[in-house]
């Protein structure tokens, strides 16, 4: 089991805290790690990797690939600490509790869920809500 909190930029963030979040989302949701690696980087990474992979050229929030089916999850997730602080100020909350938010976000898309849909997405928005409660970072 080992996950993985890779910072590529110099802006300080709370990789402890952005660890236990992944594994309290995880093991919340009854699945455990094989081997997960996070990696937080800036706009020119994230926008290179959606790109190549998704075929979209902007920088975009975070990005999540899976490689197995089993819930011992094995996969990765690129999360631009420059959309994050963009999108901190646009919904005018802390950057801390969005970068939160979006390791969340990140999280459960390894697990599975998808934001495709409204439907789909308002499960995910409630699920976020739920561990930003649980980690103490929540809005009142």
């Amino acid at each position: 089991m080992t996950l993985q909190i890779h910072n590529t930029t110099k802006r300080e963030i709370p990789e402890q805290q952005l660890e236990k979040a992944v594994l309290m989302v995880l093991e919340n949701e009854g699945c455990s790690v094989e081997s997960i690696v996070g990696v937080y980087c800036g706009n020119k990474m994230i926008q290179r990797i959606n790109r190549e992979f998704l075929g979209h050229d902007y920088p975009t929030d975070t990005i999540t690939f899976r490689y197995n089916k089993e819930s011992d999850i094995d996969g990765e997730f690129y999360i631009s600490l420059d959309v994050v602080k963009e999108n901190a100020a646009r919904f005018a909350v802390d950057f801390q509790q969005e970068l939160l938010r979006v390791t969340f976000h990140s999280a459960l898309h390894l697990i599975g869920y998808d934001d495709q849909s409204e439907d789909d997405r308002a499960l995910m928005q409630e699920k976020e809500s739920f561990y930003l409660n649980r980690i103490g970072a929540g809005t009142a």
